[in-house]
């Protein structure tokens, strides 16, 4: 296993570790000091636990190498294990939200300085681990753990507003001030339609690349620059290139003197593909096709 793998391995198995624990930890606490905001982040917590494991058997999926039946690689299997954890996401949205909203229908519940405290390392340790696994799936170039740090980011927002949530209400009950005890199950309804946004852009990200979108045009324009940097290639007929999970695959037709061999012709395909490959390690593969070109057609 390369250190890349490794290292993508070893934060998908702590991101599930952590949300096991967080997930006992705010069941626990919104069930023993009755906090609607804890429980619906218990919720998604135990969500996080199943799409996490769901992004861990992605992963390991996508690293197998080419076989007969999958020429191109299993890269799309984190894809899919993304677009998983945003289904989960979005039912966690919905989740929350609807959980909240009865609850402002209902007598105030007492909040506590404990659930305040679950409150506020749940926060900790999900923007810790946010920064961890975003750098590792960048570095990476892992759909699947990417979308576990946005799954990471939806807690840290969650967190948010329940420490505010909560907070407001310890002092609604401080001070005798009756609307800020709802702070609880408001701060909810705000968790949730962040929660639901996230889902929204991850789900979009999945289905682009599972319908074969093009990469961003930053990229491409630095695929067309190498490609135009070899002297023999006349013109780019076409140009396209596609994510597929944790690597990229580039199709590039080109024009070129009609009056090189064949071999001439298998050597400028090897540079073509070398010039990407070495500058944008991330590209797996790189088809090209030759075109004649002839110089009174110019």
């Amino acid at each position: 296993m390369s250190k890349e793998n490794k290292q993508s391995a070893f934060a998908i198995w702590i991101s599930l570790i952590s949300n096991i624990v967080l997930t006992v930890i705010k069941f626990a606490v919104g069930l023993l000091f009755n906090s609607p905001v804890l429980i619906a982040d218990g919720v998604h917590n135990a969500g996080d636990v199943v799409a996490t494991g769901a992004a861990l058997s992605s992963m390991r999926v996508s690293k197998q190498p080419p076989d007969e039946d999958h020429p191109y690689g299993h890269g799309k299997a984190e894809v899919v294990g993304a677009g998983i954890v945003a289904i989960i996401l979005a039912m966690a949205a919905i989740y929350m939200g609807y959980h909240s909203v009865t609850v402002l229908f209902e007598p105030p519940h007492k909040a506590t300085f404990i659930a305040l405290i679950a409150a506020a390392f749940s926060l900790i340790l999900k923007q810790v681990l946010y920064v961890y696994t975003m750098s590792i799936g960048k570095k990476t170039n892992s759909n699947g753990l990417i979308a576990t740090a946005y799954d990471h980011l939806a807690d840290v927002y969650a967190s948010i507003a329940a420490v505010i949530g909560i907070g407001l209400a310890l002092i609604g009950d401080y001070y005798h001030i009756a609307f800020l005890s709802y702070g609880d199950p408001i701060a909810g309804i705000v968790v949730a339609y962040f929660v639901l946004k996230l889902a929204v852009h991850i789900g979009k990200t999945s289905v682009g690349v599972l319908m074969e979108k093009n990469v961003d045009m930053d990229k491409m324009n630095a695929f067309i620059n190498l490609v135009k940097s070899v002297p023999e290639v006349k013109r780019i007929d076409r140009i396209r290139a596609r994510d597929h999970g944790h690597y990229v695959i580039v199709d590039v037709r080109v024009g070129v003197s009609a009056e090189l061999s064949v071999q001439e012709g298998h050597d400028i395909s090897r540079l073509i593909k070398q010039s990407i490959m070495n500058q944008h390690p991330n590209v797996e593969e790189v088809l090209v096709h030759l075109n004649p070109w002839y110089k009174e057609n110019v």
